[in-house]
């Protein structure tokens, strides 16, 4: 219990940190979100109209610094985040979580696949190590990881796409299409999806497989995995049961870090395929100066890496009985 109290106030005083941080980042830039809209009409905008949109952007000169921050807190804890700049007249919580399902499908789902396949892959590989399997999937998949993201993007583009025929070039869906969840819609969507998500499982997987695998061999040399092989236990009961748990225990943080920046997309990849998710979103909000959504992007992204740490350290508490005991 004291553990997970500990784990708590870390979490409340780290977002604390990162909001104060994200509250004064915009404000040390120049220009201000309302100042940006007047930029996009060429100073075409009478005097109350400004007003107007520092009020809808969230953005009060009459106000102290203190004041304005406090007032910043309680509109995050409300979920009130302003207006986007990119997407006007649109609030931005209603922007982001358009966009944020689309990430969520998209990049949690295959990170989650990457993981997956790399864990088994660097395991067996481990248990295997000097046999064809070992000096085949590793290697190729590390040397594959090493290629940039936008490169293996579009090369698939070249061949699925434009070559074959076969799947779509980008975009989350077929433009003109009605969102409905038929099944005509549903693969409609997973066949846009394909060439995205295969090119993430591609370009991350290799990393698992690495670390699992090097993880894999230091445990098969411990004392209580040579106690089981003398045992006579099975091979399968002591690679998974006895080094694969122990095994994966350093690979859960990396995974939950990877987990909590799932929020914020594969930028790279979304670009090239025109993917509506939110890194998508986050790069048209830097290009057009969107404040106010970059802002939130941001504060999201912190929020969702702090609640997958505080999740994975209770896996681990679950996992490894040795972070249960007092020192």
């Amino acid at each position: 219990m004291r553990y997970i109290l500990r784990r708590l106030g870390f979490f409340i005083v780290t977002l604390w940190a990162a909001m104060t941080v994200n509250f004064f980042l915009p404000r040390l830039m120049p220009g201000d979100p309302a100042m940006a809209m007047i930029a996009r009409f060429h100073g075409r905008l009478s005097g109350q109209s400004l007003h107007a949109m520092e009020a809808a952007f969230g953005v009060n000169t009459n106000q102290s610094l203190i004041a304005q921050y406090f007032a910043y807190l309680g509109d995050s804890l409300t979920g009130q985040f302003g207006r986007s700049l990119t997407f006007f007249p649109d609030t931005v919580s209603h922007v982001v979580f358009m966009a944020l399902p689309w990430t969520l499908g998209l990049v949690g789902v295959t990170t989650v696949i990457a993981f997956i396949l790399g864990t088994l892959i660097g395991m067996i590989g481990a248990w295997t190590r000097g046999g064809w399997f070992d000096s085949v999937l590793p290697p190729l998949f590390i040397i594959l990881s090493a290629f940039p993201y936008f490169w293996i993007g579009l090369v698939a583009i070249l061949i699925f796409s434009i070559s074959l025929g076969w799947l779509p070039t980008g975009f989350g869906y077929t433009n003109g299409e009605a969102v409905t969840f038929t099944l005509p819609f549903i693969w409609d969507v997973v066949r846009h999806a394909f060439l995205p998500a295969g090119t993430i499982v591609i370009t991350s997987i290799g990393g698992w497989i690495l670390t699992m695998r090097n993880n894999m061999i230091m445990v098969l040399n411990e004392d209580y995995v040579r106690m089981a092989r003398a045992k006579g236990l099975s091979a399968s009961r002591i690679m998974f049961d006895y080094a694969g748990r122990n095994a994966i225990l350093p690979n859960l943080s990396g995974f939950g870090m990877s987990l909590g920046f799932v929020v914020s997309g594969a930028i790279l990849v979304e670009y090239v395929f025109s993917y509506p998710g939110v890194g998508y979103m986050m790069l048209q909000a830097v290009l057009n100066e969107d404040f106010p959504l970059m802002q939130t992007l941001f504060l999201f992204i912190t929020l969702a890496v702090l609640i997958a740490i505080l999740v994975v350290d209770g896996v681990t508490v679950l996992l490894d009985p040795r972070t249960r005991r007092s020192s």
